[in-house]
């Protein structure tokens, strides 16, 4: 059985981009009572098994061509330990 590993993508919009979900959680806050949190910018983070012998360039491949938005938003790759 070929040995597996945790990785992590992380999409979040780009600088500039409107963030409704972003700005609904900072009024949230508000109406909460906490001071502070000037903004807030929302994500999403997909975590996948993958065997050991996924490459980095299958990956980044993966992630700009069905996990993000490449025109409004970016990504981050994090394989986990």
């Amino acid at each position: 059985m070929p040995s597996t590993t945790k990785v992590r993508v992380f999409v979040s919009l780009k600088n500039g981009v409107l963030d409704p979900q972003g700005r609904a959680i900072t009024h949230a806050i508000e109406g909460l009572g906490f001071s502070g949190v000037t903004d807030v910018r929302a994500g999403r983070m997909f975590e996948l098994e993958v065997d050991a012998s996924v490459t980095d360039a299958a990956l980044d491949e993966m992630a700009s061509k069905l996990l993000a938005n490449m025109v409004i938003e970016n990504y981050r790759i994090e394989r986990v330990a």
